[in-house]
């Protein structure tokens, strides 16, 4: 089971980038996907999960508002939506699979599969 990030890169303030996450159609019809952020010396942050298929979504109060999660079953992709980013939003990025609630989302340790960090960084 793999999952593959992709999107990241350079933006000014303000702007948008979008991330996605390949997956495989079983394990997003049976695990709920998470995105989380980290930045150098900080600890892995959540930033936005939705339940398997996409039915539910949660998001980090930073985000909220900013950022959107959506599914695409027939892609089998994952996708972050990010707009008017700001320098905060800065890190390395990572979608996760997990069998997570509303109550673990949050919760790094509850996910099992990750993929590999896609690096953003908003310039001021």
């Amino acid at each position: 089971v793999q999952l593959q990030a992709s999107g990241g890169g350079l933006m000014q303030a303000g702007g948008s980038l979008r991330l996605s996450c390949a997956a495989s159609a079983r394990t997003l019809s049976t695990y709920g996907m998470g995105w989380f952020r980290q930045t150098l010396g900080k600890e892995r942050e959540f930033v936005a999960a939705t339940s398997p298929n996409g039915a539910i979504t949660a998001y980090a109060d930073s985000v909220k508002g900013r950022f959107a999660i959506s599914t695409d079953s027939g892609k089998n992709t994952v996708s972050l939506q990010m707009d008017s980013l700001k320098p905060e939003d800065t890190g390395l990025y990572y979608c996760a699979a997990g069998r997570i609630t509303t109550r673990t989302k949050a919760d790094p340790a509850m996910y099992h599969i990750w993929g590999q960090g896609t690096q953003v960084t908003v310039s001021s």
